[in-house]
């Protein structure tokens, strides 16, 4: 029978009500829901001390159990990305890449566990034999794809930095519901069902779907011992066991011998992988009389510069005289909001790809967040839609790259958490594709990240793309970890993010503006219809907007496209008493805490 979310929830509260000292961590299996997919109305949860969300009610409970028995914040985050691992393996896993942005209480970092190019890659790795760049679905299948992970790596950066409890001891959440089994959800039910290319890989047939060819039952129980046993060489060994070994080996073997799309990524890729610690990148915002400090993850992600592109052009306009109409956005404020978009992304298509191998213009990434830059910026949006916008000049010098071609990017979920300390983390983790690679080895999947590269090389002119493919390099990302301070105090004001490929900085943009700018609570501002334009159409979620604002923003020479835009917003916000956290109707997360 199918107990009630909150049931659940206070159910799992008990089995985790004893607290542990620092140095040990028991873990109890909850009880398993149903989680349901579609749009499931969520209440928010308060908690007086820490909080988790995660896009998977195991998973939240994970981070939750390790936060009560005295973990940090980095602690909850890699027993929660494990058991995403499990229960979520469409999104993220140890065979993907992530993004952890930490605040210890003074300053913000920028954990980067970006995946990487092999070093036998180049830029014609998406090209066809005549020079073509290949179908998106005929790039992403199979070993061709396949980036260097980067996830353990970083979380291990991180966790010998402000780790509390042994990092053998957060594996064990994740191992014992692999051997244990768990119930299988909804969501991952239909997107199995729904995915056209899984059931190619013989490993992942086997284990997502029944010999009748359907996928595993909603609410059946699901094992996966070779996973837990992958777990367990990494929890005990460390992730050189990942990175070296039979297991690296499976992997390689998985990527170069795919019988019709084998990839490049060798050994020596796996072993010579480093994640890297990089300064962040925070923005001003100005919202009803308070100035806010938003810090988001920097290049190679695109996110938080075009989220503090967009917000920044919006306070050039009369953008906060709008309010929301009967609960929703009105037309006026979506034409200002899709305009601003459109610049931010035009200047994002030209300028954004890994540091490492691209210089940013006018000699900083900040140029682009220039308040003079983004007022120059503002003044284009006039009445009617520019449709398209062209790429700015900041410092007034010409760009040397060619803009990208725009190419659809999927995937990913996203844990916000704050520790009983004050530290807390906005992570943004993926494998890129629904199911990535669709390439299963030893209980996980292999991700298919270096399709966010621009599969051309060069524009018509031969003029350089930025975002291109180069060994070595890591591919732009969307995804926009943010971290929310008051100005004035210092203090932390909200942790958030989103999955949804390029729409992540939409959805993580209306989740900043509803509860910077409306004032409302991190629930509310996520329940928010999604809306935004990647400098093309106007997009609006299906069946969410009245048909006056549809007719509204086309009678201002706007291309409405309406469609299903499936964030998975997670937010944490400070309250008076403590905590309130959110969680997407759109799946199946949930917050706890204490």
């Amino acid at each position: 029978m199918r107990r009630p979310l909150l049931t659940w929830l206070a159910a799992a509260s008990l089995l985790a009500a004893c607290a542990s000292p620092p140095s040990r961590f028991d873990y109890t299996v909850p009880q398993q829901p149903e989680a349901p997919s579609g749009f499931t109305a969520k209440p928010g949860w308060a908690s007086s001390r820490f909080a988790v969300a995660a896009a998977n009610p195991l998973a939240t409970d994970a981070g939750y159990q390790v936060l009560k028995a005295g973990g940090s914040a980095i602690d909850a985050a890699i027993a929660v990305q494990m058991v995403l691992t499990l229960v979520e393996p469409q999104s993220s896993g140890i065979g993907g890449g992530a993004f952890l942005l930490h605040f210890n209480g003074r300053e913000v970092e920028a954990f980067d566990g970006r995946e990487t190019a092999p070093a036998a890659a180049d830029e014609r790795l998406f090209l066809a034999a005549d020079g073509k760049p290949l179908p998106f679905a005929e790039a992403v299948v199979g070993g061709r794809s396949v980036g260097v992970p980067g996830t353990l790596r970083m979380l291990e950066m991180a966790h010998r930095q402000y780790g509390r409890l042994p990092w053998a001891a957060l594996f064990q959440p994740a191992i014992r519901l692999a051997e244990q089994g768990f119930r299988v959800s909804a969501r991952l039910n239909t997107l199995a069902k729904g995915d056209a290319h899984l059931q190619k890989d013989p490993v992942a047939k086997a284990y997502f779907f029944q010999p009748n060819g359907e996928p595993v039952a909603v609410g059946s129980t699901l094992r996966n011992p070779e996973l837990a046993a992958v777990l367990r060489r990494v929890a005990n060994e460390g992730p050189g066991a990942f990175y070296t070994g039979e297991i690296a080996q499976a992997i390689v073997d998985k990527v170069q011998r795919h019988p019709g799309n084998p990839g490049k990524l060798a050994l020596s890729d796996l072993a010579g992988y480093q994640p890297k610690k990089r300064a962040p990148i925070c923005h001003d915002h100005r919202a009803r009389a308070k100035d806010y400090r938003v810090c988001g993850f920097p290049p190679p992600s695109s996110g938080a510069i075009a989220v503090g592109q967009i917000l920044g052009i919006l306070a050039q306009t009369n953008a906060d005289t709008l309010p929301l109409v009967d609960g929703l956005p009105s037309a006026d404020w979506l034409h200002l909001y899709t305009e601003a978009a459109r610049l931010a992304f035009a200047d994002r298509g030209l300028y954004l790809a890994d540091p490492d191998f691209v210089q940013p213009p006018a000699g900083s990434w900040m140029s682009l967040l220039d308040p003079a830059y983004l007022r120059t910026r503002a003044a284009l949006i006039g009445a009617q839609s520019m449709k398209t916008a062209q790429p700015g000049t900041p410092g007034q010098r010409a760009a040397r790259y060619a803009p990208s071609p725009e190419q659809v990017e999927y995937g990913t979920s996203h844990i916000s958490i704050v520790d009983a300390q004050g530290n807390a983390i906005a992570m943004t983790t993926t494998i890129e594709d629904q199911f990535g690679a669709r390439q299963m080895v030893r209980g996980f999947l292999l991700n298919n990240e270096l399709t966010d590269f621009s599969f051309a090389p060069a524009d018509a002119q031969g003029r350089a793309i930025a975002n291109r493919v180069q060994p070595g390099k890591r591919p732009r990302s969307s995804m926009a970890p943010t971290l929310v301070f008051d100005k004035a105090t210092g203090q932390l004001v909200m942790s958030g993010g989103s999955p949804g490929g390029a729409l992540i900085i939409h959805y993580t943009a209306k989740t900043l503006y509803g509860v910077l700018n409306w004032g409302l609570n991190a629930q509310q501002a996520i329940d928010l219809p999604n809306f935004g334009s990647n400098n093309g159409p106007t997009l609006l979620e299906q069946r969410r907007f009245p048909a006056g604002v549809v007719q509204a923003l086309q009678s201002r020479a706007h291309e409405v496209r309406e469609q299903d835009m499936t964030s998975g917003l997670q937010a944490i916000q400070r309250t008076p008493t403590g905590w309130f956290g959110g969680a997407d109707p759109r799946r199946e997360g949930v917050v706890m805490g204490d």
